[in-house]
C-alpha cells in the first residue's frame, strides 16, 4: 500500500490534483475560524459548551450540510442551500417538460441548469440566513447591544450569503481542477474534522469499570461501541460497492465478410441506487414537527388536555427532551423508506434504459426490447431497492439504539455509527476510484486491486 501511495506523488499531473484539492479543503476549514462581527462572543462560548437542545439539534444539522451553525461563522450556511437549490432542480427536470428538455440538451443544458440552480442557491442563502439571524442570533440573545440594528444583521445575512457562494466556488474548483466531487468532499472534511472531538469527548465519558458506573460508560460499552464501528463500517463498504448484475449480449452484425457483436456483458444495478439522500430527506422532514411542538408548548396551557398532548408530541420530537423511542424510530424507518423508492424513481428511469438497449443493438436474454425489459429492469429495482432502504434504515438507526441503551449523546454517537459514517466511507471510495482512475491509466496498478 505504502508503494502504490508513492507512486501518486511521483505522477505530476495527479499531485498538483490532490495538492489543489487540500489547499481548497484548508481554505474552507480557515473559513470556519472566522464569526461574523454581530456577536457577543461572551454568550456564543457558553451557548457552544451547553449540552443539548438547539445546540446539539444545530449540530445534527450542520453535519450534513459541512457548515458550523452554533458558532455562526462566515461559512455557517455551509454548502446546503446549494445542495437544497441541485435537488430541487433534479425534482422538477422529471415534471417539467422544459427542464427534462434541457437535461437531455448534453452539456450546454447541464450548464444551463448549473446557471438556474446558482441563481436559486442565492435566493435560498438570503432566506436562510435571514431566518437563521433572526431565530437563532436574536432568539437566543446571542447579538451584542452595539451591533443590534438593521444595517449590521443586514451585513452578516450578506457576509454568510457569500460564503456560501463561496463554498459552491470552492467546490466546483475541486471538480474542475482538483480530484473528487468537490460538494461530497466539503461535507466529509466538516464531518472528519468533528470526530476528533467526538472521540474525545466519549472518552471523558468512560470509566475504566466493567459495566460503568456514575453515568461513565464501561468498558462493556467501549467494547460494544468499537464491534458496532467495524460493523457499521463493513456493512456500508458491502452495500456501497453491492451490485445486481443482470445478463445482456449485443446482436450480431454482419459488416463485408467480418461478424461484430454477440458478446455477453452484464448490466450492473447498485443496490443502495438513492444513497444516503433518504436519510437527509427523512431527517430534515422530522425536524417540522419538533418546531411545530416547541412552540405550541410555549402557548398551550400545561394543565389542559391539549397541553399534554403537546407535551407529549414534543417529548418525541424534541432534540432536548426525546429519548428517541417506538414512535420517532417508526416515521423515521417509514420516512427512509419513502425516500428511498421515491428518489430510485426520480433518477432511474427504465424506460429509458430500455430503450438504449434497443438503440445500440442489445438485449436481456428471455425479453424482448422495449417494454418487456422497461418492466423487467423496474422489477428488479423495486426488489433490491427494498434491500437498500432496509440497510439504510439500520444505519440510521444505530445512533438512536446506542444513544437510548448506552447513555452516549446523541451527536457522538452519530459521527461514530450512523448518517456521517456512510458519508464520510462512500466520499472515500468514490475519491478512491477517481485516483485508481488515473493509475490505471497509466498502466499502475489501483489502490484497491491487489
Amino acid at each position: 500500500m505504502w508503494e502504490k501511495i508513492k507512486v501518486i506523488w511521483k505522477i505530476p499531473e495527479l499531485r498538483s490534483k490532490i495538492g489543489l484539492t487540500l489547499l481548497m479543503l484548508a481554505i474552507y476549514r480557515v473559513g470556519f475560524q472566522i464569526q461574523v462581527p454581530i456577536l457577543d462572543q461572551a454568550k456564543v462560548n457558553s451557548l457552544s459548551q451547553q449540552k443539548g437542545g438547539v445546540g446539539d439539534m444545530l449540530e445534527a444539522v450542520a453535519m450534513l450540510s459541512a457548515s458550523r451553525l452554533r458558532d455562526v461563522t462566515i461559512f455557517g450556511l455551509g454548502i446546503m442551500p446549494y445542495i437544497s437549490a441541485s435537488i430541487i432542480f433534479q425534482l422538477l427536470a422529471s415534471v417539467y417538460p422544459p427542464l427534462e428538455q434541457l437535461q437531455k440538451e448534453g452539456e450546454a443544458g447541464r450548464k444551463k441548469i448549473n446557471e438556474y440552480t446558482r441563481y436559486a442557491t442565492f435566493g435560498l442563502c438570503l432566506f436562510q440566513s435571514w431566518f437563521y439571524i433572526k431565530s437563532y442570533v436574536v432568539g437566543q440573545g446571542l447579538i451584542d447591544p452595539a451591533f443590534d440594528v438593521w444595517y449590521w444583521k443586514l451585513t452578516t445575512v450578506l457576509t454568510m450569503t457569500a460564503g456560501t457562494m463561496f463554498l459552491m466556488w470552492l467546490g466546483e474548483q475541486i471538480d474542475e481542477f482538483g480530484i473528487g466531487n468537490g460538494i461530497s468532499l466539503l461535507i466529509m472534511a466538516g464531518i472528519l474534522a468533528r470526530m476528533p472531538s467526538a472521540g474525545l469527548e466519549l472518552l471523558q465519558q468512560a470509566s475504566f469499570d466493567l459495566s460503568g458506573s456514575g453515568g461513565k460508560i464501561g468498558i462493556a460499552g467501549l467494547i460494544v461501541l468499537a464491534a458496532m464501528f467495524v460493523a457499521v463500517v463493513m456493512g456500508v463498504v458491502f452495500i456501497t460497492l453491492g451490485q445486481r448484475r443482470i445478463s445482456m449480449q449485443s446482436a450480431k452484425h454482419v459488416r463485408g465478410r467480418r461478424v461484430f457483436g454477440g458478446t455477453k456483458n452484464y448490466m450492473p444495478l447498485k443496490v443502495n441506487q438513492a444513497g444516503v439522500m433518504p436519510i437527509i430527506f427523512a431527517s430534515s422532514l422530522l425536524m417540522f414537527p419538533m418546531i411545530i411542538f416547541t412552540n405550541l408548548a410555549h402557548i398551550a396551557s400545561p394543565d389542559s388536555w391539549f397541553g399534554h398532548t403537546v407535551e407529549w408530541f414534543n417529548s418525541i420530537f424534541n432534540y432536548a427532551k426525546s429519548d428517541r423511542g417506538y414512535v420517532y424510530n417508526l416515521c423515521y424507518l417509514i420516512l427512509i423508506y419513502f425516500f428511498c423508492y421515491f428518489w430510485t424513481a426520480i433518477t432511474f428511469n427504465p424506460k429509458d434504459m430500455a430503450d438504449n438497449l434497443k438503440n445500440f443493438g442489445s438485449f436481456i436474454p428471455g425479453y424482448r426490447p422495449g417494454k418487456r425489459t422497461a418492466d423487467y429492469l423496474e422489477k428488479v429495482m423495486v426488489r433490491i431497492t427494498y434491500v437498500g432502504a432496509g440497510f439504510l434504515a439500520v444505519v440510521a438507526i444505530i445512533p438512536t439504539i446506542v444513544s437510548s441503551s448506552l447513555g452516549v449523546n446523541y451527536v457522538i454517537a452519530n459521527f461514530y455509527g450512523g448518517t456521517s459514517l456512510l458519508i464520510a466511507v462512500s466520499v472515500a471510495f468514490d475519491l478512491v476510484q477517481k485516483i485508481d482512475s488515473h493509475l490505471v491509466m497509466r498502466n499502475y496498478t489501483g489502490l484497491l486491486e491487489k
